[in-house]
């Protein structure tokens, strides 16, 4: 591992360095997938780490490509203490809201754990039922925390597959490309023919300017 890779691993265990030397063994990472995009679930991974893990590439997923992403979700969850992911989807998403979909998501994910952990460190999110564990919210943690990145590419990479599998039902809206999310191409895509049973319809009115046929 090359010296500057290992001390940018140094710097995004450090964190969780200090918790451990408070006497914490099992400290969980959580993080999102999904809360932006017009179409798909949102996806919550949790993940707890072994306290010496230090897998090479490890970070915020939007700073990884899809490739590599593929490849750390591979080594994350073989050397994992526990993980879990929980996903709703577009119609819960209108039901709830987003912010609520989300929250939803992350009990969920806490309670698929197989292990109970003694800290959760998640990324920018207050008031939430994490099932009596004690949380810690920080602002761009997937960017500052080392569980919290490796949760971050779970809850990607889920997402990521999921659409692309979606994307094989809904071809003519380019899913397996944007993921769901409102580029222009998939704006196209919606304005031309409608919107399907995939998309947030809540977000549909409330970011396209036009009216969109169902």
């Amino acid at each position: 591992m090359k010296e500057k890779e290992e001390q940018r691993l140094k710097s995004l265990k450090e964190y969780e360095v200090n918790l451990y030397k408070t006497g914490l063994n099992y400290i969980c990472g959580i993080d999102e997938a999904g809360r932006g995009p017009l179409a798909g679930p949102v996806v919550v991974g949790a993940v707890i780490m072994p306290k010496d893990s230090f897998i090479e590439g490890v970070n915020d997923s939007k700073k990884v490509s899809e490739k590599k992403r593929e490849l750390l979700y591979e080594k994350i969850i073989n050397e994992a203490v526990a993980w879990s992911v929980e996903i709703l989807d577009q119609n819960e998403i209108d039901e709830y809201n987003i912010l609520n979909a989300t929250k939803k998501a992350v009990t969920g994910a806490v309670k698929k754990l197989n292990i109970k952990p003694d800290r959760i460190l998640i990324d920018a999110l207050e008031r939430i039922d994490t099932a009596g564990v004690p949380y810690t919210s920080i602002i761009k943690g997937d960017a500052k925390i080392y569980s919290i990145a490796a949760a971050s590419i779970i809850a990607k990479v889920t997402r990521d597959r999921i659409m692309r599998e979606w994307d094989e039902v809904y071809p003519i809206y380019g899913f397996a490309k944007h993921k769901g999310y409102g580029t222009a191409e998939h704006i196209k895509a919606i304005r031309e023919n409608g919107i399907c049973g995939l998309h947030r319809k809540t977000f549909i009115t409330r970011i396209t300017s036009k009216a969109i046929p169902q």
